[in-house]
């Protein structure tokens, strides 16, 4: 089949499923096209040797690649992060006509939710049919951030981005969600129950993957022979990097955990300046480390914690720090709402708590830290093995082009 991929966010930006699929699909015997933006995320700035110009269009691994010039801004300004959005929208409309006019169907990778304007348009003016791959809920990834506005403004913004789901929902002819509970969402705003489909996220395969720590690894860790709790990532408003180190400094008298940060964000300082003031000399920030480095320190620590605040577009999402976590073969303490606790409860690959509860979560600490030497590596083995089953890249394809041929079959009609 021709098919196009529509995504705002495309490699060398850190979105490995578009890359992924579009590989997957290629080796599969698709003809593949993929209109995307300049890549500009997560700083906000246009990656050097990128220069933004209309007629941008190459050809990588069997891939015919178009980019289209945007409004290249990521910080903490909702009028700068929504120009940034609507720019690709509007862009990406103009450049689908002719890039996309011939194909069969076209994926789409639903984050944000203005990309969905180049394919309702394909759909509109060719017919041509839309699989979308939900990767957060809106209007609630917009309403619940500090950069929504309030009051009057507020509600117009929610009721508008609830309509626009409503029919990005209908009007799609199918839905792949992350999540099952996300399922249950999208069906409640609109998506016809049998046409959505739940295909967890992969992670990096050729980054994440089970690695044997080295002593320099520990050693750039700071490994002391303590149960070493690792949080990898951003650091940002949702992460509630807060509550995890509270609920590590709570612990520092017993001298049995240490927590170590690997990442960065605009809730760094905040969480560096209560570290200081808690005294909390069993919590250790490493700074940003590169993403070839990570499946090695993460294999040095003992425990990899995935931590978001209790809010409703959370419970039915799985963070990309659980696939990663797994695919490495690591266990976890999750303290986040939902199905990412659900799952890793049901198949025993961690510790689960309420999320905002640092007490709850300093709990967990403590009892991943008592946990035999044996049973550890049990968790450890299963925790490879369910990403293997449920969460890799070649299950994920798979769904999708599946998604995909029923999509263009359907619009083709019987042979």
């Amino acid at each position: 089949m021709r098919i196009g991929i529509v995504s705002q966010w495309y490699r060398p930006e850190p979105a490995i499923i578009t890359g992924d699929v579009a590989d997957g699909l290629v080796a599969r015997g698709h003809d593949v096209r993929v209109l995307t933006g300049f890549p500009n995320y997560p700083d906000g700035v246009v990656y050097p040797g990128f220069r933004q110009r209309w007629a941008e269009r190459s050809h990588e691994l069997g891939i015919t690649l178009r980019r289209v010039p945007l409004y290249a801004n990521h910080d903490g300004s909702g009028v700068r992060r929504m120009a940034n959005y609507l720019s690709f929208a509007a862009t990406s409309s103009v450049a689908a006509m002719r890039f996309l006019k011939d194909i069969d169907v076209v994926y789409v990778y639903l984050t944000p939710a203005t990309v969905y304007a180049a394919p309702a348009l394909l759909r509109m003016l060719r017919g041509i049919p839309a699989v979308i791959h939900v990767q957060d809920i809106w209007p609630e990834s917009v309403t619940a951030s500090s950069m929504a506005p309030q009051g009057a403004a507020g509600r117009l913004v929610d009721r508008t981005l609830h309509a626009m789901m409503h029919r990005i929902y209908r009007s799609a002819s199918a839905v792949a969600v992350i999540a099952p509970s996300m399922r249950d969402l999208v069906v409640a705003r609109g998506a016809a129950e049998d046409k959505v489909s739940t295909i967890l996220n992969w992670t990096d395969e050729s980054l994440f993957r089970p690695v044997d720590a080295t002593a320099e690894d520990r050693e750039e860790i700071g490994h002391r022979g303590r149960c070493t709790i690792m949080y990898a990532g951003a650091m940002g408003p949702f992460q509630n990097i807060e509550a995890s180190v509270r609920a590590a400094a709570s612990l520092n008298g017993e001298g049995e955990v240490d927590l170590v940060l690997a990442g960065s964000g605009i809730a760094e300082q905040a969480a560096r300046d209560l570290a200081g003031d808690l005294e909390a000399t069993n919590v250790r920030f490493l700074g940003r480390k590169p993403m070839t480095r990570m499946a090695a320190l993460s294999s040095a620590a003992d425990y990899q914690l995935v931590s978001l605040r209790d809010l409703p577009i959370f419970r039915g999402t799985i963070p990309s720090k659980l696939q990663a976590a797994l695919s490495c073969g690591r266990p976890v303490i999750v303290s986040v709402p939902g199905d990412c606790a659900a799952l890793v409860e049901d198949h025993g690959v961690g510790f689960a708590c309420p999320p905002d509860d640092w007490r709850i979560l300093a709990e967990r600490f403590r009892q991943a830290a008592k946990l035999p030497a044996d049973e550890h590596r049990q968790m450890a083995d299963r925790a490879r093995k369910v990403y293997q089953a449920q969460m890799s890249r070649q299950a994920g394809v798979d769904q999708l082009e599946n998604l995909l041929i029923k999509a263009a079959v359907r619009r083709k009609g019987p042979s």
